[in-house]
């Protein structure tokens, strides 16, 4: 791609939303989000400050970082909960692992948001739209909580955008975009435009982030110093930052799938390993990196989820090894539940480089290089005709054995 597609992914009300998943899977009969409540503040005393809300509790008019003596005065029957940091932090980790598991460039900006970068998975995808919403879905029905996803050719207003009408939504703001979808909202709205700017802003007759892009940034400077500045910029839709992320090396690559149907029997099981081995190992080699590390995932029809992993004895890039341990773990794991979800994960990941130490009775060397070959040649038709201009026998015409 040409331009930048940049995505900026925010989870919906996030310590609410982990809060009121914990709950229910602690067997509570109410969710929280689905009620005016709020996490913060002290339970007993009611002292503190609101850190998220329920959309039932924001039509009351309760507003984050507002005190929680505030909120119950516009709402006396609201509910509370306490924040559970350590709970947030795991939720957070397993989304961007998740994530990142989709492409690797990706930058977290907080606990509950990031920016992706689509280019590198632009070819899997008929559109940058179509991507954010396989996300935003998939995030639901693997995680059980909702995300808007933001895209844009520039970062800024990528996370403009994710702010629009939530949840559980994806909205596009692109550069030549900006007239008629942000102008017109109120200069509050502009990303890191506080209470104490837009008050300045509105003393000087600006009321809209259009009134913002269409003054004089001079003046703007002179109320607001180097800030006034950044903000004429984002309003402006000037932005040319780009995504810092970590190595993909620190985090790993993994996939999974929403089966269409339950799978009921190992063979369609093995079958959905198969083709998720394929994707994981191609991308390991399109990273020039081996795995020491895969995981099995399992998620049944009854939403409870099982995870199995194992370290290799070589670091590997190849579909057929991957998918082997993969399936020698899902037989530990799994219990005849039928199965919603499968993943596989890997991680250890070293440079394809690396001198690997062969043991002196391994016999499987040559058999290693010629699979390594065939990896290589099925990477390279697919690069050139599509992911889907080779495929194996076994995963067209008959239920995968497990051979």
């Amino acid at each position: 791609m040409d331009t930048a597609i940049f995505f900026h992914i925010d989870v919906n009300s996030a310590f609410l939303s982990w809060t009121a998943l914990e709950q229910l899977e602690a067997g509570s009969e109410t969710d929280l989000r689905l009620i005016p409540s709020i996490i913060g503040g002290d339970l007993s005393k009611r002292h503190g400050v609101v850190l998220a809300k329920s959309v039932p509790a924001k039509a009351y008019g309760i507003v984050t970082g507002e005190p929680v003596v505030n909120a119950f005065r516009k709402c006396p029957h609201l509910t509370t909960a306490a924040p559970n940091h350590s709970l947030y932090h795991r939720k957070s980790s397993q989304l961007m692992e998740y994530l990142s598991g989709i492409c690797p460039d990706i930058e977290q900006v907080s606990i509950d948001e990031c920016y992706m970068d689509y280019s590198p998975i632009s070819s899997n995808y008929t559109s940058p739209e179509a991507a954010a919403a396989i996300i935003k879905d998939t995030v639901y029905e693997k995680f059980g909580f909702t995300v808007n996803v933001g895209i844009s050719d520039r970062k800024i207003l990528a996370k403009m955008a994710s702010d629009f009408k939530k949840p559980n939504l994806v909205h596009t703001l692109y550069s030549w975009e900006i007239q008629e979808k942000m102008w017109k909202l109120p200069v509050s709205s502009l990303f890191l435009c506080g209470k104490s700017s837009a008050d300045t802003l509105h003393k000087l007759g600006i009321l809209t982030i259009g009134d913002l892009a269409l003054s004089d940034p001079v003046i703007i400077e002179s109320h607001l110093k180097s800030h006034g500045h950044t903000l004429w910029q984002y309003a402006n839709g000037i932005d040319s930052s780009t995504i810092f992320s970590e190595p993909a090396k620190m985090r790993g690559i993994g996939n999974s799938t929403t089966l269409s149907k339950d799978a009921v029997t190992r063979q369609e099981a093995a079958k959905n390993l198969l083709t998720l081995a394929e994707s994981v190992g191609s991308r390991l080699r399109a990273d020039h990196s081996k795995a020491g590390l895969v995981c099995t995932e399992i998620k049944y029809n009854t939403f409870r989820t099982a995870s199995h992993q194992a370290v290799l004895k070589t670091p590997t890039a190849s579909t057929n090894s991957i998918y082997q341990q993969a399936l020698a773990l899902f037989d530990e794991l799994w219990d005849q539940t039928p199965i919603r979800l499968l993943g596989i994960r890997t991680s250890k990941l070293v440079p394809d480089d690396e001198p690997v130490q062969l043991n002196l009775f391994d016999y499987n060397a040559p058999l290693t290089e010629k699979q390594q070959k065939l990896d290589a040649a099925l990477d390279s038709i697919r690069n050139k005709f599509g992911k889907d201009a080779v495929k194996r026998g076994s995963l067209i015409d008959s239920p995968n054995s497990t051979d």
